[in-house]
């Protein structure tokens, strides 16, 4: 790849009185160490490695501009002055590297999940339990003075501007939709009313900061919910923030509150740039484009088609810091792509903890994961190229030790291999393409098609063993288990077993989930899901003509009708992802899947499975029964306790725990297995 293959993603955005070297803007995310002031010096190591990435702008994390706005009891605030010794720590680790950064002003408005919650309204949020008090006048311009002494201090700090957060359904977009702003005063009612005071801050942020001073307000350009703007309404809007002295418009998708997803990897690439491309018209600043762009092509070729000035990535920046640098060494193919599951980053947020990265373990981590030049060269060899064995593989490499890596399948990538069939995760292909071109640059002995034995490893003399073999399909006692119609997931998923119209599914964890979603396409692309497609069937109107931007949806006809079962009482999926768990259910729902819980099987046999459900005997007619009903990890290389002598023994993946396939746990235990040898 050129060099020269990016110019418009690496050419430079003269703003007047600054420069942004390029148009890359690393999006706001909570990492969760924005909240504590001794977590500072962690965070100003993760934002030092992602300027010296190159990137052009980053934005932090929601900082709130007055303890009304926390999103959690005691979050990060930039009200004090006293607080400014804290954040200069985070702009002068940016500044050193050459990056610019600003401070997301964020007020969660009802949003919050603490008492002292305020809206425009009212109105309780669905996702808080917490009934928020409606500003009066006072607490308005007191709301209004907050955001201006946060701006100040942000200068003060050393940040190069703000940006406003007006989208997601927080208190800025409260105001401004009809939803939450049921108003009849001058802050309520019209759009003129309800745009007052989103527009009336960034004036006064704008007079207060000066002209020299960035000032980027998060534009919520699609809501997504009922009773949400329509497209006249968004861009008068915005027009008056331009107006108001706003620098740059980056765009926002979606409430939280939403049914419809706009970040997980089922969204198709890009799928909202069209919408940026309409606001860029209606006015004159630069806007900016964000959500599910990830790799360095799609930002180019929406740059260049005209569908935005700069492209906003955060997740993207969570797998690898240094997206933009190998971007312009022309090294795409050694990006670790950001594959959009929300496992480690959004679940963990909204889990109050800290966030990662599924595929990067070191994201917010940067000073406790560190991979240091080994002091001793060891042979290692690690037995499995799933993602653990993948990910210890690399990382010890990079460190100088010699690696030997076996799997007995054709192709790396383990339980990947079968995740990317899945219709709307065709990005983890993506991991494995990574892994592979590291394993290569690194050097790596990759033996593949080769079942290793142990006493083959030991006669090698290899100075450590990783077993990262994985696990088996664990089949359940159900009489007649046996039976041809059954199937296991791998016959499914990869082995392209044939399977019939009617399917009862046995388990409804993360892998039912998922064969659910396979079996109700036929055949299962291997490509994604058409822009247009996923809209018409997710009901999204991308000309927002109607409030919120909703249309009916239009879900594809299934290829089969599926039972998706579970032994326990609680409600299929729970175990699944917070953020992402409810597209899987909604999508199942949508497409009349039928799913029970607490059901007790009795046998298989050609009428069917027989199950008992609530104390009712049913008989599902099924041609297939699929078992997704767990697994059990394969370790038969481990030695036997208490043996002595010979490497070192290590399990880490899911030879190590078989529960549900966590591709989070083992790549972080690979690293950090990796690190410490």
């Amino acid at each position: 790849m050129s060099i020269n293959a990016y110019p418009h993603l690496l050419s430079p955005l003269d703003l007047g009185f600054t420069t942004l070297k390029n148009r890359v803007i690393m999006g706001s995310m909570h990492t969760g160490l924005e909240d504590r002031f001794y977590h500072y010096g962690k965070l100003a190591a993760f934002y030092r490695e992602r300027a010296r990435g190159g990137v052009g702008l980053i934005v932090t994390g929601g900082i709130s501009p007055n303890r009304q706005g926390w999103l959690l009891p005691f979050g990060g605030t930039l009200n004090f002055a006293g607080d400014v010794v804290n954040h200069r720590r985070v702009t002068r680790a940016v500044h050193e590297e050459g990056g610019k950064i600003l401070l997301q002003i964020l007020h969660a408005g009802r949003y919050g999940y603490q008492p002292l919650v305020v809206s425009a309204s009212n109105l309780k949020s669905p996702i808080s339990p917490f009934k928020p008090k409606a500003l009066d006048e006072r607490g308005i311009e007191k709301t209004i003075a907050a955001y201006v002494r946060c701006a100040r201090l942000a200068r003060r700090a050393g940040y190069d501007g703000v940006e406003v957060m007006g989208s997601e359904g927080y208190l800025l977009n409260q105001f401004l939709c009809a939803r939450t702003n049921r108003r009849t005063d001058r802050w309520g009612g019209g759009i003129e009313g309800r745009m007052r005071l989103v527009v009336e801050i960034v004036r006064r942020i704008r007079a207060a900061v000066g002209p020299d001073f960035i000032i980027m307000h998060r534009h919520s350009v699609l809501d997504l919910v009922e009773g949400g703007n329509t497209w006249d309404e968004i861009v008068q809007a915005a027009q008056a923030l331009e107006g108001a002295g706003a620098t740059i418009l980056n765009t926002g998708y979606g409430w939280h509150e939403a049914r419809i997803p706009t970040i997980v990897t089922s969204v198709p690439r890009a799928a909202f740039a069209a919408i940026a491309g309409r606001l860029r018209s209606a006015v004159r600043i630069p806007v900016v484009a964000s959500n599910r762009i990830n790799m360095p092509d799609d930002a180019e070729r929406l740059l260049a088609g005209g569908q935005a000035d700069l492209v906003s990535m955060a997740r993207p920046f969570l797998a690898d810091p240094d997206w933009v640098n190998k971007a312009q060494a022309g090294q795409a193919d050694r990006i670790n792509t950001c594959i959009a599951c929300n496992q480690a980053c959004l679940d963990h947020t909204f889990a109050n903890r800290r966030a990662s990265c599924l595929v990067n373990p070191r994201a917010c981590h940067e000073t406790e994961l560190v991979y240091r030049p080994a002091r001793r060269r060891r042979r290692i060899a690690i037995v499995g190229a799933g993602p653990a064995g993948l990910s210890a593989a690399t990382v010890a490499a990079g460190r100088g030790h010699a690696v030997t890596l076996f799997d007995a399948h054709d192709r790396i990538g383990g339980q990947f291999n079968t995740a990317m069939r899945i219709p709307g995760k065709e990005e983890f292909a993506e991991t494995i393409r990574y892994f592979g071109r590291q394993l290569a640059l690194l050097g790596v002995d990759l033996r593949l098609g080769t079942r290793v034995t142990r006493e083959a490893l030991l006669a090698e003399g290899y100075d450590d063993v990783i077993v990262a073999t994985g696990v088996t399909v664990r089949r359940p006692r159900i009489d007649g288990i046996d039976h041809p119609k059954v199937l296991t997931y791998l016959d499914v998923l990869r082995g392209g077993a044939a399977v019939g119209r009617k399917v009862a599914i046995v388990g409804a964890g993360g892998i039912g989930f998922d064969t659910a979603e396979f079996l109700l396409h036929a055949p299962a692309s291997s490509q994604p899901q058409p822009v247009d497609a996923w809209m018409a069937e997710w009901g999204v109107d991308p000309q927002v003509a109607t409030p919120g931007g909703l249309v009916p949806p239009h879900p594809v006809t299934p290829a089969r009708s599926i039972w998706l079962l579970q032994r326990k009482t609680t409600r299929p999926g729970a175990g699944l992802g917070k953020t992402t768990g409810w597209v899987h259910r909604a999508t199942l729902q949508r497409h009349g899947v039928t799913m029970l819980a607490g059901v007790q099987y009795e046998r298989i046999d050609d009428a069917g499975l027989h199950i008992t459900v609530g104390g009712e005997r049913r008989v599902l007619d099924v041609d297939n029964v699929v078992i997704c009903a767990g697994q059990e990890s394969l370790a038969e290389l481990m030695p036997p306790e208490g043996a002595r002598g010979g490497p070192a023994f290590h399990r880490i993946g899911g030879a190590a725990l078989a529960a549900e396939l966590d591709a989070k746990r083992a790549i972080r235990e690979g690293a950090e297995l990796a690190a410490r040898l």
